[in-house]
């Protein structure tokens, strides 16, 4: 099999048609038929099922694709790395935030990489935990951050803050961050949770047990912005980081308190590789990063926030940062 085979699987999978897929790549229908076929051939199996509706990857079609997707992906990183101006660090970096932190960090990020390092291609993913550190495990990413994670055979996990959560209610339920809440006065409310497995929800579950309170959960989602949306609109209160309300409760929409008896806190680490040779423009990215969080900290735009790196400073974060993208850390 060859790169335009993989190109031509990719593309007729992404827009189900020979047809608009010769279109998108410049070529006859003929040949991208042809590259189809010749891949199936090789491999012994059908790829597609061809319906009226289109072209519908099987069930290897699509394990094809995928890993289609990821070779494409590492060839053209490579092609970045290799062909740098002289000191100049270059590349393509996959970078995974929090859905709570995103929109603290990400343009401060970019900022800081393209004054930096404008030969560095930033590719932002942002989710829950779980799912980052799945891609991260499954090499969709190249560093990520994680929370309430310890290292793990295949990854290093950097702590660098601890965060405190908050009880959030709408703005006409008077919450101020002088007048912390017990857990047990949020649990008396209908609640708007993150859905059930989600770690954030796995340290709300353990806060409601040590409180000796029970949970009335009116609705569970997986998105913040859901569970922000569903407070404002008078369906309950929830619980979340408070760099994920700032914001919000700057504007008067929401009110917010920190929680108490029992506090509850997260702890969010950079999560990075444990094997392979790290890139230069990982490892500057990583310490981009790094530094961009220990400044919004130190800067007190991180609400209820400790900085906990190694030897309390940006500089020695993301070098224990970068070190560990390397795979030292063991």
């Amino acid at each position: 099999m060859d790169v335009k085979q993989l190109k031509a699987l990719i593309t007729v999978a992404e827009v189900g048609s020979v047809t608009r897929a010769a279109e998108l790549l410049h070529l006859v229908q003929p040949a991208v038929t042809r590259q189809i076929r010749t891949l199936e051939e090789e491999l012994g199996v059908p790829l597609f099922q061809r319906t009226r509706q289109g072209m519908r990857p099987t069930e290897a079609g699509q394990i094809m694709i995928d890993r289609a997707r990821r070779a494409l992906n590492e060839l053209e990183r490579a092609r970045a790395e290799v062909q740098p101006s002289p000191g100049e660090v270059t590349g393509i970096v996959t970078v995974g935030l929090l859905e709570s932190t995103s929109d603290l960090l990400a343009e401060p990020l970019v900022a800081a990489l393209g004054a930096a390092h404008p030969g560095v291609e930033l590719r932002l993913m942002t989710g829950y935990s779980g799912h980052l550190q799945q891609w991260l495990d499954d090499g969709d990413l190249d560093l990520s951050l994680l929370y309430n994670l310890d290292s793990t055979p295949s990854l290093n996990a950097r702590p660098l803050v601890r965060e405190r959560l908050w009880a959030v209610a709408p703005a006409s339920a008077g919450l101020s961050a002088g007048t912390p809440v017990a857990f047990a006065d949020v649990a008396a409310h209908p609640l708007v949770m993150p859905a059930a497995g989600h770690s954030l929800r796995t340290l709300i579950d353990g806060a409601a047990a040590r409180a000796g309170a029970t949970m009335h959960v009116a609705v569970q989602t997986n998105a913040m912005r859901v569970q922000k949306r569903l407070v404002l609109a008078g369906h309950g209160w929830t619980v979340l980081p408070g760099v994920g309300i700032a914001e919000d409760v700057a504007r008067g929409e929401l009110s917010a308190a920190p929680l108490h008896e029992p506090e509850v806190w997260r702890s969010i680490v950079l999560g990075t590789p444990r094997y392979g040779r790290v890139p230069p423009a990982v490892a500057a990215v990583a310490r981009a990063l790094v530094r961009t969080m220990e400044a919004a900290v130190r800067d007190g735009r991180w609400p209820s926030a400790r900085w906990t790196a190694t030897e309390g400073t940006a500089e020695g974060g993301a070098t224990d940062a970068a070190t560990d993208a390397g795979g030292a850390g063991t």
